[in-house]
């Protein structure tokens, strides 16, 4: 048997093998997936939840002072939502909701840091952990019927698009989707992340709660993106002006990073398998040792400027080249509990991505 028989003969023994534990719902609904008690998965989420959350709900990034974000809280969430744990999904927005649901408005205050007589010491937000916060709200509200879930999720989304949504400063290419309320105005226009931008939850939360203007913020993102992608990397940051987009200034990083690596793993997860921005990805990832995957790297040339032993990165390096090959069977790793909080959660985010959208991708 040569290896393209045996990958497909191998994959479709185990879609066979899992799919009656997978149900699927309209972009309506939110989060598609639904991994119920059998699937192999459940196993990881488990090992997730053993590795990042603690009892009272909290999410812990070990590596920045075992500090909580809203970031994480929302992955958790949205991780909660598609494994179906609704006892791990309360509990994660119980604390959230104590701890970091402390603005004037809906928003969530970004970082909330142990030991501290004041844990929250910043008040701003942070528009990825709003939005993903948001849609997995939205999505255990549509599957389990609870109403008092999408009055929250509608009321992030106002004022998200209210404080975090701008007009380019070139009217003509649409919208810009700020990484925060505060710090990231210039003279000459606007700093963006990128990675903040998730086509996918913005077009179910456009949808489920009745505001166009977010579908309308990840067309245009998508546009921006694919802008950045023509002549290299996604970077990071960038700063965007009238002229259209340029390098941040150098306290951001300009470099295709720990923050653009979730580019190519969103883009994917939302069905866009042919982004140029996952192809520069693949082709960057491709230049470093398989084992040892880039983690930064140059946006210009694709040549890696830091690696790591992570299994994540590599987890996610390994479901893009698939998704983007239309290939058979990848080379996901198995997850791992020796990497910290980031590449964890990168892995289990990729594992999702490939068993909802490309379920062909499967890890042999």
């Amino acid at each position: 048997m040569n290896r393209r028989t045996f990958l497909h003969t191998a994959a479709g023994a185990l879609l066979a093998a899992t799919a009656p534990a997978l149900s699927r719902a309209s972009s309506a609904n939110g989060l598609a997936a639904v991994f119920g008690p059998t699937h192999p998965l459940q196993a990881v989420w488990q090992s997730w939840k053993a590795l990042c959350l603690l009892p009272e709900g909290r999410i812990v990034d070990g590596p920045q002072a075992a500090s909580s974000h809203s970031e994480g809280q929302a992955y958790a969430l949205t991780l909660a939502v598609a494994f179906d744990d609704v006892a791990a999904f309360d509990l994660i927005m119980g604390w959230t909701e104590a701890n970091l649901a402390v603005r004037p408005d809906a928003l969530l205050a970004w970082r909330w840091k142990p030991g501290q007589a004041v844990p929250v010491e910043d008040m701003n937000n942070a528009s990825d952990g709003d939005l993903f916060y948001a849609w997995a709200l939205s999505s255990m509200a549509a599957r389990h019927h609870r109403p008092e879930l999408a009055t929250r999720a509608a009321a992030i989304v106002r004022d998200l698009v209210a404080i975090c949504v701008v007009a380019h400063p070139d009217p003509s290419r649409g919208l810009l989707f700020l990484p925060g309320a505060v710090g990231f105005v210039t003279d000459a226009g606007f700093i963006i992340n990128p990675s903040y931008y998730m086509p996918r939850a913005m077009r179910d939360l456009a949808e489920a709660t009745g505001t166009p203007v977010l579908a309308q913020v990840a067309r245009d993102g998508h546009a921006l993106i694919a802008d950045m992608a023509a002549t290299g990397m996604v970077p990071d940051w960038a700063e965007v002006t009238a002229r259209g987009w340029q390098l941040p200034p150098a306290r951001f990083s300009g470099n295709a990073g720990y923050e653009s690596v979730r580019v190519s793993l969103f883009a994917a997860w939302s069905g866009d398998s042919a982004s140029a921005a996952i192809s520069r990805h693949v082709a960057a990832s491709a230049m470093t040792d398989p084992a040892m995957p880039g983690t930064v790297f140059d946006r210009l040339t694709g040549m890696p400027i830091e690696v790591s032993a992570d299994p994540g990165y590599r987890a996610v390096a390994a479901f893009i080249a698939c998704a983007a090959s239309g290939g058979v069977g990848s080379s996901i790793p198995p997850f791992s509990t020796t990497q910290p909080y980031y590449p964890a959660t990168l892995h289990l985010l990729a594992f999702v991505a490939q068993a909802e959208v490309y379920p062909q991708c499967v890890p042999l």
